[in-house]
């Protein structure tokens, strides 16, 4: 009966002796996947005797977790140790991962990471994560480059204790600690005594690795430290590999007002910074001498074969390298990689001086496109600031010298040291205001902001319209396309003095995009005074919150102040309230 039942079982089931590919036993749906009685299955490429052998080793179960066979279904193997005739076996069972948890944790993991990486003229970044090949050792490897401000980064590679999802949530809270720390502090020393204090309250953080540093992007001085950590590596121009030294020091919150050593290093022009996690060293019977020196040569020669750092070469460096240590099963442990490259040389600033005419506005845009995609700017950001500042042309070209014979104008481009570009755009012409109601026309301004982080207009011996931008490096994406709004009218209203926007219905996160856009509209930009009703607002999110703070700003920086209806007494005045926007605008 058992026999039979076992044979019945939905999960595939083999018995097999250590030292033989050949199944003792393997149940009926077991003799269905692929290599059938004849052969064994792989998972994620990896033989399932692979695990068998890692069971009997270790005397515990073993198991792996990947796609069955050549792009199967998600698939856990388990192989458990038992003795046959007194000779080692296993027992392995192949069942399919219901809801595929080990995607769902790597999406976790993803999440939490940092969406994008700064981009600064002097650097190449590049980052990049790993989910363990067996989804049981997975989650809580982590990485994160924050801007300091005049050429400076904050660096930090770290590894949390444990696996799955406790792993990852410890360590988004580590990570949002430092993110608090480096808003008063930055220096390395300082920043891991406070992580160690925090470490030391949440059991989970409690033991954590770190490497934590500070770079100059102009001079390339490196301040480090480390707790628990190995240190990291610096591929010379030369493809020298040179270990930096680092002080051991317990990981965080092991011992609490442990000293926390720091070092200095300058990194050279051309020269590679490379951190990691420890899963980039792990190894299956290696020794931790062995896996440092594999590092290192996996690390020169990914540098050797990517050549010339571009843009585009140097963003996958992380990847690359991680994809290098990996074993022929899989990572045994996480892997998180951040590279630093410090560029040689870099670029200057991009002038144009021409005429104001419609017809050179095409030249200008090839101009910046090229210029733009040899800082390494990603496709939807380098064509969003394109047009933008193609608007700002189309407005000198059209209206700077109306009425009389064109005159100059001038484009400038750069980018400084902490990656924020600024294009300014130049006539010696007269601005003319937007039209109340400019139809399909006039809408520049109105664009320029929805595409660029900021625009300010200067009228002085002309006109300078300055569009302000922040790098950064993120995968190009088509844009997801929102949904349509459900019971929420959002309209422009142009029948009294001012533009009123009204508003209708719950305004929750996705529809906060909507409120934006007519904002702006009726607006023309930013560029004159309009009105917000939100009488009939049944929901009011944090996310339109946001978007009337940053209409207020703009309003503010224009010389004229929002005025938002909202009746006393209710919800959404109340949401304005707490919000702190009372001083902003003209609540009513």
């Amino acid at each position: 009966m058992l026999l039979a039942a076992l044979d019945a079982a939905p999960q595939a089931i083999f018995f097999l002796r250590a030292d033989s590919a050949e199944p003792l036993w393997l149940n009926a749906r077991a003799r269905e996947l692929p290599g059938g009685p004849d052969g064994l299955p792989e998972i994620a490429g990896r033989p399932v005797t692979d695990a068998v052998q890692a069971a009997v080793r270790s005397g515990r179960a073993e198991t792996v977790l990947g796609p069955l066979g050549a792009g199967g279904p998600e698939t856990a193997a388990t192989a458990r140790p038992l003795a046959v005739d007194g000779e080692p076996a296993a027992l392995l069972v192949l069942e399919p991962v219901v809801g595929d948890a080990g995607d769902d944790l790597h999406q976790a993991q993803q999440s939490l990471l940092p969406p994008s990486l700064p981009m600064l003229p002097d650097l190449r970044l590049s980052g990049s994560y790993h989910r363990a090949t067996d989804a049981a050792a997975a989650g809580g490897d982590w990485y994160d480059a924050v801007p300091l401000g005049k050429g400076r980064l904050a660096l930090v590679v770290g590894d949390a204790v444990g696996h799955g999802v406790a792993a990852a949530g410890a360590m988004s809270r580590l990570r949002g600690a430092l993110r608090s720390t480096l808003l008063r502090e930055s220096h390395p020393a300082t920043v891991l005594a406070t992580l160690d204090a925090f470490a030391a309250d949440m059991d989970d953080v409690e033991g954590t690795s770190v490497l934590y540093g500070v770079l100059d992007a102009g001079t390339g001085r490196l301040v480090y430290g480390a707790a628990g950590h190995p240190a990291p590596l610096v591929v010379g121009p030369d493809g020298e590999i040179d270990w930096l030294p680092v002080t051991p020091r317990p990981p965080l919150g092991s011992l609490p007002g442990a000293p926390s050593p720091v070092h200095e290093h300058v990194l050279a022009h051309g020269a590679t910074l490379v951190l990691f996690s420890n899963g980039a060293v792990a190894g299956d019977g290696e020794l931790p001498a062995e896996a440092l020196d594999r590092l290192g040569e996996v690390s020169r020669e990914v540098l050797e074969r990517s050549g010339e750092l571009d843009a585009e070469a140097a963003a996958g460096l992380a990847r690359a390298i991680a994809e290098g240590v990996r074993r022929p099963h899989g990572w045994l442990d996480d892997v998180a990689v951040l590279v630093v490259h410090r560029r040689a040389a870099t670029q200057q600033t991009l002038r144009l001086d021409l005429t104001a005419v419609p017809q050179a506005i095409p030249g200008i845009r090839r101009r910046l496109s090229a210029w733009l995609t040899e800082l390494g700017v990603g496709e939807q950001d380098r064509v969003g600031i394109m047009v933008a500042a193609g608007e700002a042309c189309a407005n000198a070209a059209e209206h700077a010298y109306r009425g009389t014979e064109p005159g100059p104008m001038s484009v400038t481009a750069a980018v400084d040291v902490d990656g924020v570009l600024t294009i300014a755009v130049h006539d010696e012409g007269t601005w003319r205001p937007p039209d109340r109601n400019p139809g399909d026309r006039g809408r520049g301004l109105l664009i320029m902001r929805q595409l660029v982080d900021g625009v300010t207009l200067v009228e002085d011996h002309g006109t300078t319209v300055t569009l302000s931008f922040r790098l950064r490096q993120t995968p190009d994406a088509a844009l997801d396309q929102p949904r349509a709004a459900e019971n929420v009218d959002v309209v422009v209203d142009r029948e009294g003095e001012r533009p009123v926007v009204r508003a209708r219905g719950p305004v929750d996160s996705l529809c906060a995009e909507q409120l934006r856009i007519r904002m702006l509209e009726a607006s023309h930009g930013g560029a004159a005074p309009m009105e917000l009703d939100l009488a009939g607002v049944s929901l009011f999110s944090s996310a339109a919150v946001r978007v009337v703070l940053a209409m207020a700003r703009i309003a503010r920086d224009e010389g004229w102040q929002l005025v938002v209806h909202a009746p006393e007494g209710g919800v959404t005045r109340h949401v304005l309230e707490i919000s702190g926007l009372g001083g902003l605008v003209d609540l009513r």
